[in-house]
């Protein structure tokens, strides 16, 4: 099949060199002409495992332009990937799904045969229905769910192992109206082996939402446990290893920390709260949720000022700025909020990631960055553990002071002083 995949970011590259891999044809769209560049020469303008093996092996049969009606008028299905970024206040902000919309609609006004739009996008109830359509039917001049489809098919990638996930998925949820849609999108998702649940629109724009806020949800309880662990003498990760034996409640995502980041979580979470609010519900749940995962990250610098007080003109070493490991990606990350309270004490920082150090310049410029983690050990007796990097586990620790939010066992054995945020 010939797909179109609007927005080359984490989600629509991903998705894209998926359908690749699994036997069909690719056209990116994206308005940003470096990416368009790197996705044409095989390097993709992101960090994700196995992302560039697969580009390079398949490469000519994809390819990247920033002509919507090109992709449109060659392809079957458009895939909507574009950002939904949040607003001030929490809501998201539909920009650029207004924008693709309009743009796939001219397309469509020049294309006679039945064409499926699909958003993959992450949007909230109610949007594909009542944002996209409108806006396709106005611009192309024809009537969705008869002249052409409109589906969503929400994405539950995991940044690090995106690819992984969307080749061997839990499921695929697909929210369709009309028959000939549906049959286009199992024809599609037919190589990929995985319960596939077919629902209304509406239904699979919400099992995106409830599923990220469950999991949110889950991490800040396990966070909350863990800091009355803490005061406790208890070890949070084995009353964790206990609970999570439970089959009805499983040990994913129960590993207290620092909290939760990323592109997905915060703003899906803030979104729902957003929207509940507006229909006269109050999300005390979810906004706790939120509450709990914005003063986490703090914990690792009261714990430090327990051995250093005074931290003006203390360097202070972090290791790891991504908000995950095997990911580039520091939206959200826990080193912001930590990064910017130790600048605000006049503390000294200097910091090292694998792959995040270049995205995190742009936000912090005034810090000092280095080579390796062991740099990082060379210049400062005082460690902040931010993002579990495997890397940072083959390190010795003896003679600093780490304060650790990640449980990295070999930081726990070897440092002259180790506290662990929640054990």
């Amino acid at each position: 099949m010939k797909i179109s995949v609007i927005g080359s970011g984490y989600v629509g590259l991903v998705t894209g060199v998926g359908f690749v891999k699994v036997g069909n044809e690719v056209i990116f769209v994206d308005i940003d002409g470096r990416k368009i560049q790197m996705i044409n020469q095989a390097t993709p303008p992101i960090y994700e495992e196995g992302l560039e093996e697969l580009m390079r092996k398949f490469r000519g049969r994809y390819y990247a332009t920033n002509d919507f009606k090109e992709a449109v008028l060659n392809s079957d299905v458009t895939f909507i990937c574009v950002g939904t970024p949040s607003k001030g206040d929490g809501s998201i902000d539909l920009t650029y799904i207004k924008e693709a919309s309009k743009e796939i609609g001219k397309a469509l006004e020049e294309k006679d045969a039945f064409h499926v739009v699909v958003v993959k996008s992450t949007v909230l109830p109610g949007t594909t229905e009542g944002v996209v359509k409108p806006i396709l039917e106005e611009y192309s001049g024809k009537k969705a769910f008869e002249d052409f489809g409109l589906a969503m098919n929400p994405e539950f990638l995991r940044e690090g192992i995106a690819l992984r996930d969307f080749l061997n998925p839990d499921r695929i949820v697909i929210g369709a109206q009309d028959e000939r849609t549906k049959q286009v999108l199992e024809k599609l998702y037919e190589p990929i082996n995985a319960p596939k649940l077919i629902v209304d629109i509406k239904t699979a724009e919400m099992i995106k939402y409830a599923s990220n806020a469950f999991l949110a949800t889950k991490i800040s309880f396990a966070n909350e446990i863990g800091n009355i662990c803490k005061k406790l003498g208890i070890d949070s990760w084995k009353v964790f290893e206990g609970v999570g034996l439970d089959h009805r409640i499983s040990p994913h995502f129960f590993k207290s920390g620092i909290g939760f980041g990323g592109s997905c979580f915060p703003k899906d979470v803030k979104a729902l709260i957003s929207k509940a609010k507006e229909i006269g519900e109050e999300p005390l749940i979810l906004e706790a949720v939120i509450e709990v995962n914005e003063r986490q990250p703090l914990k690792l610098i009261e714990l430090l000022k327990k051995y250093v007080p005074e931290l003006k003109e203390q360097t202070v070493g972090v290791l790891g700025l991504a908000f995950k490991p095997n990911t580039d990606d520091i939206r959200e990350a826990r080193a912001i909020i930590i990064v910017k309270k130790l600048l605000e004490e006049g503390a000294k920082v200097i910091a090292y990631d694998p792959k995040a150090m270049e995205n995190f310049k742009l936000l912090f410029p005034q810090i000092e960055y280095t080579d390796s983690a062991q740099e990082v050990l060379e210049k400062t007796d005082v460690i902040l553990i931010v993002t579990e990097w495997p890397e940072f586990e083959k390190l010795d620790y003896s003679g600093k002071i780490v304060i650790d939010g990640r449980r990295i066992r070999s930081a726990e054995k070897t440092a002259r002083i180790y506290e662990g945020a929640c054990w």
